[in-house]
């Protein structure tokens, strides 16, 4: 009865997965123009790397523990999403929706494929970019909902490109906002709110 319990749910999900590509699916040509393109790619490891390592560089420049601090969370924050993610994905075959053929290879199965195409689950923009977002907002509240919305932005991208399916978006940024939220407990264990280097 569980069993079929959790086919039903299965299905349920590849149904509103497919509804949602559907929905997308007219649109898919402006997710190829240039600036979308990189809007959507700015969630990817390199580029969150950088931009965390750009932040801290701004707060050395500037004597700014501040801007140190955000940059510090916001690359923590950024592997600890990156290392749940990849645990996930090195666990779980799903087919990108640019390659699903059949419905079969649309559901998250058990595997150990290192195949780009058999990674869809769960995005790792999405989880990176929230993360990121949410520890740069812990230091500047005023900018939350930019940031945020920015991944927000870069996370919802993932369907029109066809990179990704809406349950493998939403998980995604389940895992980006427990990462995070991980962190914040260990950095206010640890005093680093505390720690001051150019004061």
């Amino acid at each position: 009865m569980l069993r079929n319990a959790m086919d039903a749910g299965e299905e349920r999900l590849i149904a509103v997965d497919e509804a949602f590509q559907e929905l997308f699916e007219p649109y898919a040509e402006y997710a190829k123009v240039p600036a979308v393109d990189l809007a959507s790619k700015l969630g990817d490891q390199p580029e969150l790397r950088m931009l965390a390592s750009g932040v801290i560089a701004a707060g050395v420049a500037l004597e700014s523990d501040r801007l140190v601090r955000a940059g510090a969370r916001m690359m923590i924050a950024h592997e600890a999403a990156t290392a749940v993610k990849s645990v996930l994905k090195h666990n779980v075959d799903r087919t990108r929706p640019r390659s699903a053929n059949r419905r079969e290879e649309k559901k998250p199965r058990k595997g150990d494929s290192r195949a780009k195409e058999l990674s869809s689950f769960p995005s790792g923009h999405s989880a990176g970019a929230v993360a990121v977002a949410r520890a740069f907002s812990r230091e500047y509240p005023e900018y939350g909902v930019a940031a945020l919305g920015a991944a927000g932005l870069i996370a919802a991208l993932q369907v029109p490109r066809s990179a990704h399916y809406l349950s493998d978006v939403v998980a995604g940024l389940a895992i980006g906002i427990a990462a995070e939220a991980a962190v914040n407990v260990l950095w206010g264990l640890a005093g680093m709110d505390e720690r001051s280097r150019f004061d």
